[in-house]
């Protein structure tokens, strides 16, 4: 009640300062708070649609077409080539309303890379029990798919669930790429598994582990709801970020475990609405927005949230990275209940961003990055900077709200950093950001804490 109450006197200052010199209403710091404390995520037990059990579709009166890959040829011994086996069983479900795909438990199915294209058939339910396993040699890799493994594309309402594994072989791959010997060329590498133009999409229960490069994107899609999957990558593999999403609207990633040796999960341009709950990420680079902005190009990411989340041993914690250059926003994003264990950098905004071999060029435009929200992040950190906002000067970060923000360091003393940042704190704020406010804000909240006795930044 006390923490409420605060909030409204401090909403009722901001409100006092929040007229432009028109006499008119601004977009006020009281409106972006509303805004972000209110948003929030939708779970999954209000849905509708129920995943099938094994035993459900493989009854009599299941009403389900069962399409086994075995029926069509697989050996299923992990040597055989099963591609084509797998694309005639594909085709077949696609084509029958109520099919389920099925891949038995048990066995271990090596497929080459695959496009598995829609549209389908109603209610196509993809039931992976058994283990599907890339073939491991890049130089036998068809040219034709230099960036997929497993691509699934423009499907409506089809469900991915079972306890299998989908593994991309991925060690030769990672000892041949340049970040792993600077002397080699840097090319592109496989994505494990690929959502592509697709809506109404549901993934639960799979195992996604060894990928080439990243392990799952979801690409140009809208409405996919991934729940109780695991992503695996060793934490020296190279770009195989976990979970990476892009072009996308209405996603929700929940009860996921992800350890890989890039970000566990990347958010890149054109995605909004994304909504993460209870995430553990660890070993990884933490959980991204970005990076944007390569190339001088515009990126565009809205309407995050991260409620509930476990970091350990991270290279970062929470993280949005733009390059110099760019064009575009990030707006209206929230982390939330993030508990960091031994994390590096575990809040960071980095606007000078460049992973590159070569130093990337100075310049001044840049990605805006507004309506920013940190809260309830507790833990421990092995930087001494465990806040860094490093910001554009002629595109500063504005609106940066902090709210119950504890962060000890493990080897000594721990600080705030801000270059070209404003916003604002309220609640315990440790290390104190002091940094963080505008002139004319941290008059206002120095006279705002004389006056009530409370502790803020």
């Amino acid at each position: 009640m006390m923490d409420k109450l605060f909030i409204l006197s401090l909403l009722g200052l901001l409100l006092a300062s929040a007229y432009g010199a028109a006499g008119k209403m601004v977009y006020t710091d009281l409106d972006i708070l509303e805004e972000l404390e209110n948003f929030d995520v939708m779970l999954d037990d209000d849905d509708d649609t129920k995943l099938f059990d094994l035993p459900s579709f493989t009854s009599r009166n299941s009403g389900k077409n069962l399409v086994n890959v075995d029926t069509f040829g697989a050996a299923g011994d992990g040597v055989s080539d099963d591609t084509q086996a797998f694309v005639s069983a594909w085709s077949k479900a696609c084509d029958t309303p109520k099919s389920v795909f099925l891949v038995p438990e048990g066995r271990r199915y090596l497929v080459n890379a695959t496009k598995f294209n829609g549209p389908c058939q109603q209610k196509l339910i993809i039931q992976i029990d058994g283990t599907i396993v890339a073939p491991d040699e890049p130089s036998n890799w068809d040219s034709k798919f230099q960036r997929i493994w497993l691509e699934f594309s423009k499907l409506k309402g089809v469900v991915f669930q079972g306890k299998g594994v989908i593994d991309g072989s991925g060690s030769k791959w990672w000892a041949a790429s340049c970040k792993k010997n600077k002397s080699n060329p840097c090319k592109s590498a496989p994505t494990a598994l690929t959502i592509e133009s697709s809506s109404g999409v549901k993934v639960s229960g799979l195992t996604i582990q060894n990928s080439q490069q990243m392990n799952f994107i979801i690409a140009r899609s809208n409405s996919v709801r991934v729940s109780k999957v695991m992503v695996s990558s060793p934490g020296d593999s190279p770009n195989t970020d976990g979970i990476h999403i892009t072009g996308s609207t209405n996603v929700i990633l929940q009860d996921c475990k992800i350890g890989t040796g890039d970000d566990c999960v990347s958010i890149v341009n054109a995605s909004s609405n994304i909504k993460m709950k209870n995430i553990y990420c660890g070993p990884g680079h933490g959980i991204s927005i970005g990076s944007l902005g390569k190339d001088n190009t515009t990126g565009i990411v809205t309407q995050v949230v991260l409620d509930t989340a476990l970091l350990r041993g991270t290279t970062n914690g929470l993280r949005i990275k733009t390059y110099q250059g760019g064009s575009g926003y990030v707006q209206g994003i929230r982390f939330s209940n993030v508990e960091m264990q031994d994390v590096a950098n575990p809040i960071l905004i980095d606007q000078f961003y460049c992973d590159s071999p070569t130093t990337c060029q100075n310049q001044t435009s840049a990605v805006k990055i507004s309506q920013i929200m940190y809260k309830n992040v507790t833990g421990t950190t092995k930087s001494a900077k465990a806040i860094k906002f490093a910001c554009s000067d002629t595109v500063p970060c504005s609106h940066i709200v902090l709210n119950n923000v504890n962060l000890e360091g493990k080897d000594g003393q721990v600080e705030a950093y801000c270059n070209s940042a404003e916003g604002f704190g309220y609640g315990v704020i440790h290390p104190s950001a002091d940094c963080l406010y505008s002139h004319d804000d941290k008059g206002m909240y120095q006279s705002y804490k004389s006056e009530t006795g409370h502790d803020e930044l």
